[in-house]
């Protein structure tokens, strides 16, 4: 794809306005095709309905919650929260990216569908935990209250390209995020709920992977810095959140998202789709963001090398322990 505006100017001159402009066609292209493959599901299906019961409350046969009576494992338990209170944030999500993109034309069309579509997974997931009682109902909507009390903005809200950037890398993070708590979550209809969920997630990422890739077509230098700038910096949406720290710590012992999976199931499948770091006849700008990022890609397979090896470790002393 080649895309020529001769009368928005030089591209070290681009706009967020001449950008959202010149890629609008590729938006309703991109749009169409979503539309296309994307399949429409009902939450309600995904919820085992029949598991549940009245909690306290203005129920008299209300039930207490328990730890115990959920079949999901503790790592699990631990994904689902954190997971689901940064699907509670779609407020905030849907103001950041309508006031980028805008609520007019292709742009317009798409912010609106990826909210609607974004919606389902927080009412499933809040279906499924109330229902299965695998998390503590008060502790959840204390949790929620106080995430979204405080609001999210987005580390990139300063520009459209790097807001598109960060999208195609963090929608992928977010569909690994889910299936791996599937997988761990040693509930079987949980693992059905979450892998619908990352089949969203997937096409989400794929639109804006796409976009980006358009972007580098017309704005190669800019595309590069913005992609520089959010994979170096890059954080969850989710990181405000009350014990997020401690939460992802534990994600990352549970292998659920780490800095492996990071580097090798986020960034690297993107970059390389893209072909990112072998992109040719960039100006100096884009010549020095190109090599920054190389770099830091070998830093942080380094890093996720030594990480993998302290997991290894633990692995092993606990496999001892349980066998002494």
């Amino acid at each position: 794809m080649t895309i020529t505006a001769p009368h928005l100017g030089s591209p070290k001159a681009w706009t967020d306005a001449q950008l959202l402009y010149a890629l609008e066609e590729v938006v309703e292209k991109e749009l169409n095709r979503h539309l296309k493959v994307a399949k429409d599901w009902m939450p309600h299906e995904y919820v085992p309905f029949s598991d549940g019961r009245n909690f306290p409350g203005v129920f008299e046969d209300g039930e207490a919650w328990q730890a115990d009576q959920s079949k999901v494992t503790d790592i699990g338990k631990i994904a689902l929260v954190v997971n689901l209170l940064t699907e509670d944030n779609l407020p905030s999500y849907h103001h950041e990216i309508a006031s980028l993109f805008g609520r007019d034309g292709a742009w317009g069309t798409w912010v609106h569908r990826w909210t609607a579509e974004e919606g389902r997974h927080g009412i499933v997931m809040r279906d499924y935990l109330l229902t299965s009682r695998a998390v503590d109902p008060d502790k959840l909507e204390q949790f929620r209250m106080a995430h979204m009390a405080e609001g999210f903005e987005s580390d990139n809200r300063h520009s459209m390209l790097h807001s598109v950037a960060y999208v195609a890398f963090q929608e992928l993070a977010t569909r690994v995020s889910h299936r791996n708590t599937g997988h761990q979550s040693g509930d079987p209809v949980c693992d059905r709920m979450l892998a619908r969920i990352a089949t969203d997630e997937n096409l989400h990422m794929i639109f804006y992977r796409n976009l980006l890739g358009a972007a580098f077509e017309l704005a190669p230098d800019l595309t590069m810095q913005a992609v520089r700038d959010v994979v170096v910096n890059f954080r969850m949406p989710g990181h405000g959140m009350p014990g997020f720290e401690r939460a992802a710590a534990q994600m990352a012992i549970g292998e659920i998202y780490n800095m492996r999976i990071h580097h090798d199931d986020v960034i690297q499948p993107v970059l390389r789709y893209l072909k990112v770091l072998s992109i040719d006849g960039l100006g100096p700008e884009g010549l020095e963001a190109q090599e920054e990022l190389g770099l830091y890609m070998g830093g942080l397979d380094s890093e996720a090398a030594k990480f993998d090896e302290k997991l290894a470790a633990r692995k092993a002393r606990m496999a001892a322990r349980a066998g002494a």
